[in-house]
């Protein structure tokens, strides 16, 4: 395999790589450009087996978005809503804690919980959904709120975001997750999203969340406009600021889905494009634990290739995943630990159900 990496033009990033080096912009650029998907690939699984062996980590999770109502109205988003479209919804307390009751029954050891930008709700109605979770389900994780909502949920309460995440935390906010990084770039930003918090702002959450010693993920949303050079300089300056602050516990790149969206006249990724997205993310974010293939954006077939193209993580469970699928999503809305562990095994991985923080509950 490695005389087909030197035949691929690519022999001084895998010696690189072999020496744990770390890789530059230029190299970052050159494996997208790359057609040769195979050599990028058996890269991207030299960096995955030396940080995570064979261990294919999955979760036990529920989703919860309480509102789709959104001022930013992002053109490649399906989800958000305007307060009148009749499409509009917003939970109220007791509608959350339902939904959390449903499955008490279940193993569930994380609650995933984003929304929209919304108008009019008030700092308290966030920190009570906290703890009415809490209440209901003491022992669960709660990873919520975007940095996009957070950056909102701090201007609500009047307090610099450092306080805003301390009233969060001492509610029941766990981590938080890494939705609404989408490109970086500014040209793409007034591009597709100008009302949003610019990628600068985004980082800064972030790193303000580390230092706190709230952990969060992060993302890129690829597959629309953005050049190679954009997504290479997004990966560099989430590079930067985990060498600062070394908060970020996986990267996730999430596939541009064009239906119902503003965006619908572009098309869907394709598997290369996928593949070379994680195996990319893989080799050039050294510094990050774990690079998650989301089964939800991928589709679990995907997914499982994915685990020799540097992913380590599938997600998980997944109860009830609506965002993506507003955006024509066609996977399933949930998957059972039986489906996930078997997906893992059938790709020579050994499955792991994890906790949020990446706490080992059983190995397979």
């Amino acid at each position: 395999m490695e005389s087909y990496v030197e035949k691929a033009g690519l022999n001084d990033i895998l010696q690189k790589i072999k020496s744990n080096e770390r890789i530059s912009r230029e190299d970052g650029i050159r494996l997208f450009q790359s057609p040769h998907l195979l050599a990028v690939g058996y890269l991207a699984n030299m960096v995955r087996e030396r940080i995570n062996g064979d261990n294919a980590y999955f979760i036990y999770n529920q989703h919860i978005n309480y509102s789709n109502i959104c001022t930013n109205l992002c053109k490649f988003c399906a989800f958000g809503k305007a307060k009148d479209s009749d499409k509009a919804y917003e939970m109220t307390r007791e509608e959350v804690a339902r939904k959390v009751r449903e499955r008490m029954d279940e193993p569930v050891t994380e609650i995933h919980m984003v929304g929209g930008i919304h108008p009019d709700l008030p700092f308290s109605y966030y920190t009570d959904l906290l703890k009415e979770i809490k209440m209901i389900r003491p022992q669960v994780h709660i990873q919520a709120f975007t940095c996009v909502e957070i950056d909102h949920l701090a201007r609500l309460a009047g307090q610099p975001v450092d306080r805003t995440l301390e009233i969060l935390m001492a509610a029941g906010l766990g981590s938080i997750p890494g939705g609404g990084a989408e490109v970086f770039s500014p040209r793409i930003r007034k591009l597709t999203c100008e009302n949003k918090l610019s990628g600068e702002g985004w980082l800064e959450v972030a790193k303000t969340a580390h230092r706190l010693g709230l952990k969060t993920n992060a993302t890129m949303l690829y597959g629309h406009i953005e050049t190679i050079e954009e997504r290479i300089d997004h990966l560099d300056a989430l590079r930067q600021a985990q060498d600062e602050t070394g908060g970020f516990l996986a990267f996730i790149p999430l596939a541009f889905h064009p239906k119902n969206t503003q965006m619908a006249d572009l098309s869907r990724t394709s598997g290369m494009d996928d593949l070379k997205n994680l195996a990319v993310a893989r080799c050039f974010l050294d510094n990050f634990p774990h690079i998650k293939a989301y089964w939800v954006m991928i589709g679990p077939k995907m997914a499982q290739v994915a685990l020799s193209f540097g992913a380590d993580d599938v997600d998980g469970t997944v109860k009830e995943e609506i965002i993506t699928h507003m955006a024509g999503a066609e996977t399933e809305q949930a998957m059972s630990i039986d489906e996930l562990v078997r997906l893992i095994k059938e790709a020579g991985r050994t499955p792991v159900q994890r906790g949020t923080l990446y706490d080992v509950i059983k190995t397979y």
